[in-house]
């Protein structure tokens, strides 16, 4: 792509901790896009389709959106893409010729994330168990069953937070009490943590891993810090460990190709780079 500068940016309040730009800005130098990604802090209190409006006056061809804007982002688009509508959550904007086009990429980018992580695809035939019952949660649960995944069960430390998902599952899914996290774990091929638990200033995840199926797969989609007590904990179990910033990668890749009609390839160079910069 040539000609002149495109804009993409990263929606949110605040952004400035936000490693899109990074991420973006790679892929723009590696395909020779005449681009730029840029952070866009939209207040809560303003107006969020009219912010909308101003960054396609100014030039922008699309966005991703974080916390707090993924449900103003929803309300705000013209259209959306069936993960959002279901989600009810917006995390991609693709500006069309004042329309806004809403996706939303985390699912995906999840299991694009556990099929570059896992040396085979047996967590598909394996139960799965997901701690938290967030926004990525949400997204997660849905991924995981359209990936054909019929065992998913469910834990969160306010069991009524977990029973509010339930419906995004047609079958397979299971809620179990917080206190049961190790019991619901038992022969699982696949753990994901969407909790708080673990996260730098956070109390720690206290979970054993002993029930887990031999060759299971343990992720955190934090990654602050990258190797979280529980991905530690895994790998010394000989359990394969994936850390966060692998579904931060994958779901942003989904997003670049929307925008520039270009997949690009989530790299070691690339992961090095966020390695580095989380240092």
């Amino acid at each position: 792509m040539t000609g002149a500068s495109q804009k993409a940016g990263i929606i949110g309040w605040p952004v400035s901790h936000s490693r899109s730009p990074l991420i973006h800005t790679y892929w723009m130098q590696k395909h020779d896009i005449q681009a730029s990604y840029e952070r866009c802090p939209i207040n809560p209190a303003d107006d969020f389709r009219q912010a909308l409006e101003a960054m396609a006056q100014d030039g922008y061809m699309g966005a991703n959106v974080t916390i707090p804007h993924k449900e103003n982002a929803f309300a705000a688009v013209d259209s959306r893409t069936e993960a959002a509508e279901k989600l009810g959550a917006v995390n991609t904007i693709v500006f069309q010729n004042g329309r806004f086009l809403g996706a939303n990429t985390d699912g995906a980018g999840f299991i694009a994330s556990l099929e570059a992580g896992s040396q085979n695809q047996k967590w598909r035939e394996q139960p799965a168990l997901v701690l938290g019952a967030g926004g990525a949660a949400r997204a997660i649960l849905v991924a995981l069953e359209q990936a054909g995944v019929r065992d998913i069960r469910l834990v969160n430390r306010t069991r009524a937070r977990a029973e509010a998902l339930a419906p995004l599952c047609a079958k397979g899914l299971s809620i179990g009490d917080w206190e049961a996290r190790e019991d619901m774990a038992q022969d699982c091929g696949l753990l994901v943590n969407t909790s708080s638990l673990g996260m730098q200033g956070a109390a720690p995840l206290e979970m054993g891993l002993d029930n887990l199926a031999a060759g299971a797969l343990v992720t955190d989609i934090v990654y602050t810090p990258l190797e979280t007590d529980l991905l530690a904990r895994a790998r010394a179990s000989g359990f394969r460990a994936i850390d966060g910033l692998g579904m931060l990668m994958h779901q942003a890749a989904l997003s670049f190709e929307m925008w520039f009609g270009v997949r690009p390839e989530v790299d070691e160079a690339l992961h090095a780079l966020l390695v580095k910069d989380l240092a």
